[in-house]
């Protein structure tokens, strides 16, 4: 009985062994099982290609690589424990393929520690609320009812705790966790013996004639411990979920055009660099990639945060992840994988969420420190009582070294920093607050000067309208009326804006016939039997119209870098629009509240000097530097640290990569370019 090859996975299958196979292209291919089938069907030419080393890279980046939150240092395939700590390992790409398994199972040691904790905290702290619970129950009962509530805390709950703390001891790497183990260990087995055999206890230790037990403080530190873990797994998780929605900004298929010119939906992790791709108006560009065919206008406000689309044609690049707008273009896939942008940002959000702040490496560095004290001091109250405490000596001294651990329990200086910068950086991935190094949030609380760049970073982010100027005969409200009326069958981005700003002041909108849009250039059509244009300097040069004698406020508009365009009418032209990208209404106040808080404003942006007066003259910013290069910013940035200034800078593109990363602390609007969220 002879064999065929799977073309997926390459092993020998045995034929009319009742295997799956497809017919594709008149010939018959075979496959070991239902998956190697599946993957073939998505994606024939993939796999007939004999790209080897990207479907060898496809098996290398579905083994996803796990790590330590505490010890970085630890990367390993696949889940487990840290060998150093104990603590369960985490992806290091920030997603968790299901539910993540030590949240769930932490909740409910939580919810368990929680329930016996308020009725120990009820039974020993009532006395002090009016509440004489041991007089109501009675002293014995109520010691051996604090028992029944504690062991299933300290012996279930807690067990990750211990294993933590005796994997610290093991490896000498101390840490929270040995205290806690300590701590709560000495509590729980001192209070046991104290119930169990109250007799080998002196009468001078005794309250109300029983010894006194920590049962409360034991379930109490247990609870608190487990509030802080939640919290800290909690704000990774929603980390997580921004991780995941940067994802879904890039599809999961690619329209793939072989050689044959075959065209069909391949999946996005199949595709690879060379690759032909079909990018229709409305979808996202799968990849990062240059246009080989085809004009088109692309929303990038992903990477750059620019509001106004960019026109494409053939040799521009293409950014995985932005929205085509318009027509249909052909690109060939440039970089595909964890080279694109997108992947690039994912794997800065991922990293953030495991950075750590130089105060959290001091605290785990103290709390190396911190343990042994503690333990030294133990067993030094220890002997002193034990050689000069009363009779019974030996149990003066136990009491005491117990004391000491259960007071040093639990290290808030290593709970609370980590649970603090998880909590900021996942509160901050929910506003949209992406935090690529934890020492990021500490050196921004001593910034005294904030550079901002203008374009996308002050300003809305969306185009509207905001010049119309009327030329000869035609009124403000006709010119509005035949823009509005051509721009409402377009489909180009600022389209929208155009008709919004003519419904916005009242003008009728006429019907239109003939319409053709022009990528590019503009849009045609005939209204009420008049020829209308609406476009780009190119279109009114292609249809042959003058644009001479244009009123003075014409050039100001393109001076404040306003997207200028010309109407026409019967090839004489009858007005001209500006449309710009307004101020957002929440800049004035932060400007404000920044100013209160003492941060001098500085505004660089290479615009010109008009349009940055403009700007900062709403905003109330006295201090502009216009028409700078990317290498003046950098000036200005290293100026100012040279001055003893620490100084923060928020721009949106590659021209402020420099400056991002020579300031202290870059901030990149709108997730900005690979390059400007890198520096």
């Amino acid at each position: 009985m002879s064999n065929a090859i799977d073309p997926v996975c390459g092993m020998s299958v045995e034929l009319d062994s009742g295997k799956p196979e497809l017919l594709y292209k008149e010939h018959n291919y075979h496959f070991c099982c239902q998956s190697c089938h599946s993957k073939f069907e998505a994606d024939p030419w993939f796999y007939l290609s004999g790209n080897k080393q990207r479907q060898q890279d496809l098996l290398v980046e579905s083994t996803n690589t796990f790590t330590c939150p505490m010890d970085p240092e630890i990367v390993q395939e696949g889940p487990g424990t840290c060998p150093i700590c104990g603590m369960a390992l985490e992806p290091m790409d920030g997603i968790a393929e299901g539910p993540n398994e030590e949240l769930v199972d932490f909740t409910k040691r939580l919810w368990v520690s929680v329930l016996a904790a308020i009725p120990l905290l009820v039974i020993t702290m009532g006395p002090m609320l009016g509440l004489p619970i041991r007089e109501w129950i009675g002293e014995t009962r109520s010691v051996w009812l604090e028992l029944i509530l504690a062991t299933p805390v300290v012996l279930w709950a807690a067990l990750p705790f211990f294993q933590r703390g005796w994997t610290s001891i093991k490896t000498r790497h101390y840490n929270m966790w040995t205290l806690i183990m300590l701590g709560v260990s000495a509590a729980y087995l001192f209070s046991v013996v104290a119930t169990l055999f109250p007799s080998w206890f002196p009468v001078e230790i005794r309250i109300n004639g029983h010894v006194p037990v920590y049962f409360e403080a034991a379930v109490v530190i247990v609870a608190l411990v487990f509030v802080g873990q939640v919290l800290e797994l909690r704000a990774r998780e929603k980390t997580g979920d921004a991780i995941r929605a940067l994802l879904d900004l890039a599809p999961k298929t690619a329209r793939r055009i072989t050689p044959d010119g075959d065209e069909y939906d391949a999946p996005l992790k199949n595709i690879i660099t060379g690759d032909r791709l079909k990018v229709r108006p409305g979808d996202s560009v799968p990849v990062d990639a240059i246009v080989v065919d085809g004009k088109s206008s692309v929303d990038e406000s992903l990477i750059s945060g620019e509001s106004m689309p960019v026109e494409k044609q053939p040799g521009d690049k293409l950014v995985g992840g932005t929205i085509n707008k318009q027509g249909t273009l052909v690109i060939q896939a440039d970089k595909v994988g964890q080279e694109t942008v997108l992947a690039k940002i994912v794997s800065m959000v991922a990293g953030a969420q495991r950075s750590r702040a130089p105060i959290q490496r001091l605290a785990d560095k103290v709390a190396g420190y911190f343990v042994p004290v503690v333990v030294s001091i133990a067993i030094i109250a220890f002997l002193i009582w034990l050689v000069v405490g009363p009779s019974p000596s030996f149990i003066f001294a136990l009491v005491s070294a117990i004391s000491v651990l259960i007071i040093a329990c639990p290290c808030a200086l290593g709970l609370a920093t980590p649970m603090s910068i998880m909590t900021a950086t996942g509160r901050g991935a929910q506003s949209g607050v992406l935090v690529k190094e934890a020492s990021a949030l500490e050196r921004l609380a001593e910034v005294d000067t904030l550079i901002v760049d203008k374009t996308g970073t002050l300003t809305q982010g969306q185009p509207s309208l905001t010049d119309v100027v009327p030329i000869g005969s035609v009124t403000r409200e006709h010119l509005l009326s035949l823009i509005g009326s051509l721009e409402r069958d377009s489909a180009h981005p600022l389209a929208e804006a155009i008709v919004a700003g003519a419904v916005e002041s009242k003008a009728p909108l006429l019907p239109v016939t003939d319409f053709e849009s022009i990528t590019g250039m503009g849009v045609l059509g005939t209204i009420d039997g008049f020829k209308v244009s609406l476009g780009n300097t190119e279109m009114m040069t292609q249809q042959k119209i003058k644009l001479e004698d244009l009123p003075n406020n014409v050039e100001n508009l393109k001076a404040e870098g306003k997207t200028v365009m010309y109407c026409a009418v019967d090839g004489v032209i009858a007005g001209v629009i500006g449309v710009s990208d307004a101020i957002k209404q929440t800049t004035p106040a932060a400007i404000e509240q920044l100013r209160e808080q003492g941060i001098r404003i500085i505004m660089a942006t290479g615009d010109s000097q008009a349009t940055a007066e403009a700007i900062a003259q709403q905003l109330g910013i006295d201090e502009i530097r216009a028409g700078v290069l990317p290498e003046d910013k950098l000036a200005i940035v290293n100026e100012l640290r040279q001055s003893g200034r620490v100084v923060a800078m928020a721009g949106d593109g590659v021209n402020d990569a420099p400056a991002l990363a020579s300031a202290d602390v870059g901030i990149a609007m709108g997730t900005g370019a690979d390059v400007a969220v890198e520096s």
